[in-house]
């Protein structure tokens, strides 16, 4: 096989192997996706949503008869009696009977519908706060995914940087050779590229860990391996913060969350009143009794039943119940301190996010003409030292300049998309 042939191969190969290790493609609503379906917080918010659920059925539960079953067998000694102990029936004698005890709560004065009622509050309160926990991890997602597509534009930048650097070097270090330029302009050049290497180091450093930051994100302990897609810029922020404020106000979960809480603690609150009031319940029994030894002056039936009604009153126990009832009361104005308290935080948190959004929208303005400038200073620089009018400081400082631009210029976009994610989060309207 001739050398052509072989290397044509190699070449294929190489392509083929390149091919195959591209990261899939990866857009900012699929990593949503995924963080929603795998992030631990959400499964675990998912689950607490369950739990209180549950709870109703708990709550909900004396509704409903409870019916059991009975099996029991005795021995005891003949005529004997029971001489200590709170048994209601003194007598013993060898029996065997089975049969079932039905109980049923009439009323208790309003206390289960009240405590049904705050339970299914309150698991309204958690399905809003499953809500606001999605909330927080599509933020995260947000923010370490422009992160990452931030890291990794800074570093295309280094490189291009050590590449420009790099041949001012080398042509700077041919023209010291022919004498044509000085020992210290090849020095700063030199300079100048180690600059250079070193923001790449860093710019590498930063990706890497961006790609940690994001992988957390989307509910795994590994760095993603994607090739994430640009995102289009979001429109400008609105004028005003006002409208925002009311927009969060009425939309927020975590709002949502406390009010329905709120209203659980009243509930709860109405029920532990209850406990004074009377409460009235029934009772059943009935079965058969297959074997009794009893005399037979005093014979047993085999088949017994019985019913009977009950009628609680309390009297005095303690203070017991108007404690729970002030503690329950204390609760419920917590409560409503505690949902003023976040409104009031919900206020400041959309008027920051405002101010940010909008000082970053401004920003890329600014950025766009330092870059343009800072481009044309370049070009101006590097003219004047191939004419030999300025010396190599200048020029240095000219691509110093150009670099911080357009780092510059990147942030401020991928700072914007970040503030913008930030402003519809504080105001409830996050995908």
């Amino acid at each position: 096989m001739s050398m052509r042939v072989l290397k044509v191969v190699s070449s294929i190969t190489i392509l083929g192997a390149a091919f195959a290790q591209t990261p899939p493609k990866l857009t900012l609503q699929e990593a949503v996706a995924i963080a929603i379906k795998n992030h631990p917080q959400i499964q675990a918010a998912q689950h607490e949503v369950n739990f209180a659920q549950q709870q109703v059925v708990i709550n909900r539960a004396p509704y409903y008869p409870a019916l059991n079953g009975e099996i029991t067998g005795s021995q005891g000694n003949d005529l004997s009696r029971i001489g200590a102990g709170a048994l209601s029936a003194s007598r013993l004698f060898n029996r065997f009977g089975q049969g079932l005890e039905l109980s049923q709560l009439v009323t208790d004065s309003g206390r289960t519908p009240n405590l049904v009622a705050s339970a299914r509050l309150q698991a309204r309160a958690t399905e809003q706060t499953l809500q606001a926990t999605r909330y927080d991890v599509v933020l995260a997602v947000d923010r370490t995914y422009y992160d990452v597509l931030h890291a990794q534009a800074v570093v295309r930048v280094a490189e291009e940087t050590v590449s420009a650097r790099q041949l001012l070097s080398d042509r700077v270090t041919e023209l010291t050779k022919n004498k044509l330029r000085s020992q210290l302009d090849q020095s700063f050049a030199e300079v100048e590229v180690s600059q250079a290497k070193l923001l790449l180091i860093r710019a590498q450093e930063a990706v890497q860990s961006a790609l940690a930051e994001l992988g957390r994100a989307l509910g795994s302990d590994q760095p993603v391996n994607y090739q994430l897609e640009e995102s289009p810029l979001p429109p400008g922020p609105p004028n005003k913060a006002d409208d925002l404020v009311a927009q969060a106000i009425a939309n927020r979960p975590e709002l949502a969350s406390l009010r329905f809480s709120r209203d659980s603690a009243y509930k709860f609150y109405e029920a532990e009143k209850d406990l004074r009031r009377p409460t009235v319940s029934i009772a059943a029994v009935g079965g058969y009794i297959p074997y009794i030894n009893t005399p037979a002056t005093a014979p047993i039936p085999a088949e017994y039943e019985g019913i009977a009604a009950n009628v609680d009153i309390p009297v005095f126990n303690g203070h017991l119940f108007s404690a729970r009832r002030e503690a329950a009361h204390e609760h419920a104005l917590e409560s409503d301190q505690r949902l003023r308290d976040q409104q009031q935080q919900v206020s400041r948190d959309v008027r920051v996010a405002w101010s940010g959004a909008v000082t970053a929208y401004q920003r890329m303005d600014v950025t766009a003409q330092f870059l343009r400038q800072a481009a044309l200073a370049l070009d101006l620089a590097q003219g004047r030292y191939n004419l030999g009018l300025s010396s190599i400081i200048e020029l240095t400082q000219a691509q110093l300049n150009l670099t911080e631009a357009e780092i510059e210029n990147l942030s401020a976009k991928y700072d914007y998309q970040t503030q913008y994610a930030a402003l519809q989060f504080t105001i409830g309207a996050l995908r």
